[in-house]
């Protein structure tokens, strides 16, 4: 079963601008993203071609759905992209049903598909997904492949933990630093907007997915928005001395037991962390753990002393998306502000 698909983050950039002409969203309010998130989460689309077959012979499912989060179609297809279409051959009469979440509750369209001379099937009950072993690699290792999911709103991933460990889970800028704080006038059009690479961790921080490939001696993480990437040796080498100062950094890995600890120098001063500007001190230690087959647990620790009066972390969890073999292709055609397009 080959599943077409577009996007989400695509699809999400598309309802966005249709939102922006209809005057749904007010340019130069909250960031777009942001306010793309709070959009009602809505079904386009979902049939069966052709909705009657003989026994033994197969038909297409195509579905479309904007604004929502966690699609799926039962009975025994499970999670799906937010736009695709999949062929399928029933041995009964059977009701698919297509389930998106949204900021508007959960929303549901069912389509029926006959088989001649069959009896319609019940759908059964959702039942508790079998719990799945952590993947693990050739050398034994944790395997981290995989794509995983964004969250629209209010960024990517679970919500901060409380600093138990006593560390501070928001920076703050040192006396004689308040220079280095992000201001935007009003008719900015963010940080995004120009489709340059947003270094580490805010590559994480945007409504695309990103994909992980992981070798004994490198793992790869690809980022489907600005398209970029970045190779990891994960053999527990050092820094080279004095690297080139880069978008995304210079970085190298180790294992620590069931975690990934990848640790990040040599940042040019071009993107931004949480909301400040940054030196070339910029140091960035993440942790990758697959806590569970479905759950990548992310944890960036962050610190520059030219700016911050310590340390601090970001800790995140985001899904895999197992229904998604690859990211897909994003490509800026024009770096520009497009605001102005949608005034009427």
């Amino acid at each position: 079963m080959a599943i077409k698909t577009v996007s989400a983050g695509a699809f999400a950039a598309i309802a966005l601008m249709v939102s922006l002409a209809a005057g749904q969203i007010v340019p130069g309010g909250a960031p777009a993203y942001q306010q793309a998130g709070k959009l009602p989460a809505r079904i386009t689309n979902f049939t069966a071609e052709p909705a009657s077959i003989q026994p033994g012979q197969s038909l297409t499912l195509r579905w479309a759905a904007e604004n929502g989060q966690a699609p799926n179609i039962d009975p025994g297809i499970g999670p799906v992209t937010a736009r695709g279409s999949l062929r399928v051959t029933p041995k009964a009469t059977t009701t698919y049903t297509f389930t998106i979440r949204g900021t508007n509750g959960t929303l549901t369209k069912d389509v029926t598909v006959t088989v001649a001379g069959t009896t319609p099937v019940n759908a059964p009950a959702p039942a508790q997904a079998a719990k799945k072993p952590v993947p693990r690699a050739s050398d034994g290792k944790p395997d981290l492949s995989g794509v995983y999911n964004f969250s629209l709103g209010g960024g990517r991933g679970a919500a901060a933990a409380p600093a138990a460990d006593g560390i501070a889970r928001t920076p703050t800028a040192k006396p004689g630093a308040e220079k280095y704080k992000v201001v935007r006038p009003p008719d900015d059009a963010g940080l995004t907007s120009d489709c340059m690479p947003l270094g580490v961790p805010g590559s994480f921080n945007v409504p695309y997915p990103f994909q992980i490939i992981q070798t004994p001696a490198t793992l790869t993480i690809f980022y489907e928005y600005p398209n970029t990437f970045r190779i990891i040796p994960i053999d527990g080498r050092p820094h080279p001395v004095d690297p080139d100062p880069t978008w995304m950094g210079n970085s190298v890995g180790r294992w620590e037991g069931e975690t990934l600890v990848v640790d990040s120098i040599g940042f040019n001063e071009k993107t931004e962390v949480s909301g400040y500007h940054h030196t070339e001190a910029l140091h960035v230690v993440e942790r990758l753990r697959r806590q569970d087959f479905g759950t990548l647990h992310y944890e960036a620790t962050i610190e520059d002393p030219n700016v911050f009066t310590g340390l601090w972390t970001e800790t995140r969890n985001y899904a895999l998306r197992p229904e998604l073999e690859k990211i897909d292709e994003f490509v800026c055609e024009n770096n520009r502000d497009y605001k102005p397009l949608f005034k009427k």
